[in-house]
């Protein structure tokens, strides 16, 4: 079985309109998603890619507006039509728990695409810990269960090395996919990803 690593954050715009089309990939190609949440700003300050914050109005007006926009149709993924209330809020419980599931071998895929479709289309909260659990018993998983694990030393040092590792392999966005070692960055760059589980086959 071919693998995609994920490396993402669960408040990233880019990671939710390209969500569904890799789930679409990987099912068809019969490849496994390795989910790796990071701390995206950790990862970019080490990497040296400047904050948004900091960035002119043009390119944020374009980079969170114009493209989201343009995926959002083009994927079929709707969105707010502007920034979330809480998306400058803290994502690590969020991620800790994506990352939870993963480790039991639960349904990841589903609940990393509630994450972002609920922060993105729905404007929820995803630092709030009842919100986390809400969506994750919506879909017939143990919430409180996660957020307990999700809270625990193993889930943290697991967030840890993803970063670092992130960082390692040069990572500097979210999402960014590897195949065989080869990095795709970008939910644009998704058409690639599938090209090269399909030539690996």
């Amino acid at each position: 079985m071919r693998t995609i690593e994920y490396f993402y954050s669960a408040h990233s715009v880019f990671a939710y309109l390209g969500s569904a089309t890799l789930k679409r990939i990987a099912d068809q190609t019969g490849a496994r998603i390795e989910h790796r949440p990071m701390d995206l700003h950790f990862v970019m300050q080490e990497v040296g890619v400047s904050a948004f914050k900091s960035r002119n109005k043009a390119h944020i007006d374009y980079f969170f507006g114009t493209e989201i926009e343009r995926w959002s149709k083009a994927r079929g993924a709707p969105w707010l039509g502007r920034i979330p209330t809480h998306h400058a809020r803290d994502y690590a419980l969020a991620n800790r728990c994506l990352i939870a599931v993963a480790r039991s071998g639960q349904d990841v895929d589903r609940l990393s695409h509630a994450f972002l479709q609920a922060h993105w289309r729905d404007d929820a909260n995803l630092s709030d810990a009842a919100t986390l659990k809400e969506l994750a018993d919506g879909l017939g998983l143990p919430g409180a269960d996660i957020l307990n694990r999700a809270g625990g030393e193993a889930v943290e040092r697991a967030y840890l090395r993803n970063s670092e590792e992130a960082i390692e392999r040069s990572v500097f966005g979210s999402p960014t996919y590897f195949v065989d070692q080869e990095m795709f960055y970008g939910q644009d760059r998704l058409d690639f990803v599938e090209a090269a589980l399909q030539a690996s086959d």
